[in-house]
């Protein structure tokens, strides 16, 4: 089953931490997002490997826009 990393506000992406192929635990630091004028650690929810990672640093996003998808 595929968990699906949303975007909670929008913003800018400031860092992203990890690439497809990666095993990620629950509540590890996966990206970070910049949002009025605050940095936003993105973490999982999901235990797994990252599938896809559908950003790169300095893009913009909106809200409940998927960032990556953990499998």
């Amino acid at each position: 089953m595929n968990t699906e990393i949303l975007a909670p506000m929008p913003g800018t992406i400031f860092q992203v931490h990890v690439k497809p192929g990666d095993d990620v635990i629950e509540g590890q630091e996966l990206l970070v997002l910049e949002a009025m004028k605050m940095e936003n650690p993105i973490v999982s929810t999901a235990a797994g490997k990252v599938k896809d990672v559908q950003v790169s640093v300095d893009d913009k996003v909106a809200t409940k826009q998927v960032l990556l998808i953990i499998e």
